[in-house]
């Protein structure tokens, strides 16, 4: 039988790497994770984490501002960037600390470099050449930046957190998570804003109904939001950039970000000397078991799959423990279900959706009924503030069953996660109309809706 120095080798050590890596060590396996940069992925360093940390800065804005409408006088508020800019550094590096101590307390040997794939079984680091009977790509994304005059004037998402000095005119292109979640938190922070989005809705993957409402409310906090825009050159002048747009508008900003979406990692790391195959995207194509071209390589999380989010990652990384190793004693193995994930958009309101959108679930179910409410919060009864809440719920009419739920409002995310429970497991209208609401929330509307949204 071959000998190798590792059960598994793991080639990046973001979410997805570093489960797989701490999952696979801890049922035996011997496991060695590579990773150039600092351990946590774009997830821990440049996205999830910070960004939402840079959500929460750009609320106390709203909240200084609604405050006197309780009865508050808070004074004239101040905003330090570089304070922000320091604490979630501080942070950052906290949790880069734990993904360490969490790899070698469960006997993991992180190797730090550039790992290059030499063969199907081999990882080349530098000097330093390892052997794995089974090697896992988990190496992530990396932003898209198109090809236009100029664009390396432009920011990638990569680089927001650590601008310096703070733009005060900030363009953003692009209509997905990332840029309108970027819009929205340096507009809460202080900065003009305009955002750029080439097709005519943000959001487009989301319900037609959420995108155009999403879009409304952060009008409403000033972002000046342009569909049908596309950026055409980028060019330096005293005053700062200058933009030119197709049509010949133009625009002057302080920094540009474009935020146009992001590619699977799979340059300069060797894939095809492994075998492996790639799509027309790059993305490593793989089966039900993660398993690519090459029988001995495997790949997860956004290297290899549509849904570019953490938790997907993490799932598919216990899934392929399982596969590999078997399952732990006395459970069923690991499977990832792709229909029903929930997600969130830390947007000013945030977004918070599962399931089918009201489209697809015409399109998969044919015959479906929908229900819908807005309504201003009762929050903003004594705020002062315009902003306005949106939940849908999509049933197909022949099951009952509630396929898609979406909604525009605060807490969000933490709504939807709830009742993403009970889409996953079947929860039919009559049992949504059967629960009790907990008054005075907004999450018991999802629970009280009983009119059908005219046709």
């Amino acid at each position: 039988m071959e000998q190798f120095d590792y059960d598994l080798l793991v080639l990046g050590g973001g979410s997805g790497g570093v489960r797989a890596a701490r999952m696979a060590a801890q049922r035996g396996a011997r496991v060695a994770l590579v990773e150039a940069a600092a351990l946590g992925g774009t997830c821990v360093n440049v996205g999830c984490i910070p960004k939402k940390l840079y959500s929460y800065a750009a609320g106390y804005a709203e909240a200084f501002e609604e405050a006197a409408g309780f009865g508050w006088n808070v004074g004239e508020p101040r905003f330090d960037w570089a304070t922000l800019k320091a604490n979630r550094a501080k942070e950052i590096g906290r949790l880069n600390g734990i993904y360490r101590d969490l790899l070698k307390g469960a006997g993991v040997e992180v190797v730090e470099g550039w790992g290059v794939l030499a063969d199907a079984h081999t990882l080349q680091v530098g000097p330093r050449r390892l052997t794995g009977r089974h090697i896992l790509v988990a190496t992530g994304g990396t932003p898209f930046m198109p090809d236009i005059a100029g664009r390396e004037l432009a920011l990638s998402s990569d680089q927001m957190f650590d601008l310096d000095p703070f733009p005060r005119r900030l363009v953003v292109v692009g209509g997905g998570y990332i840029a309108s979640e970027f819009a929205s938190i340096f507009r809460g922070l202080g900065a003009e804003v305009t955002q750029l989005q080439r097709g005519g809705r943000i959001l487009s993957s989301f319900d037609q109904d959420i995108s155009r409402f999403l879009a409304s409310e952060m009008g409403k906090t000033g972002i000046d939001l342009r569909l049908n825009a596309q950026v055409e050159r980028i060019a330096r002048t005293p005053k700062g950039l200058h933009l030119t747009l197709a049509g010949g508008d133009l625009l002057d900003a302080d920094a540009v970000l474009f935020a146009t979406g992001r590619r699977p990692n799979t340059a300069n790391i060797g894939l095809e000397a492994a075998g492996v195959r790639l799509d027309a995207q790059g993305a490593v194509v793989v089966d039900a078991h993660y398993r690519s071209s090459a029988p001995s390589v495997f790949a997860l999380g956004d290297v290899s799959t549509e849904m570019q989010l953490t938790p997907v990652a993490t799932a598919e990384a216990m899934a392929l423990v399982d596969h590999l190793l078997g399952p732990a004693p006395g459970k069923a193995a690991r499977t990832v279900s792709y229909e029903y994930i929930p997600t969130a958009v830390f947007t000013h309101p945030p977004v918070g959706t599962v399931g089918y959108t009201e489209e697809a679930a015409r399109a998969k179910f044919g015959r479906v009924t929908v229900f819908r409410t807005e309504f201003k919060p009762l929050r903003h009864t004594l705020s002062g503030r315009s902003e306005r809440t949106l939940m849908k719920l999509v049933v197909d009419a022949a099951s009952d069953r509630v396929v898609g739920l979406h909604m525009v409002g605060a807490d969000a995310g933490e709504i939807v996660q709830g009742f993403a429970v009970a889409l996953r497991a079947g929860a039919t209208k009559a049992v949504f109309d059967g629960t009790i609401g907990i008054h005075p929330t907004a999450a018991e509307e999802f629970v009280t809706l009983r009119e059908p949204a005219p046709e």
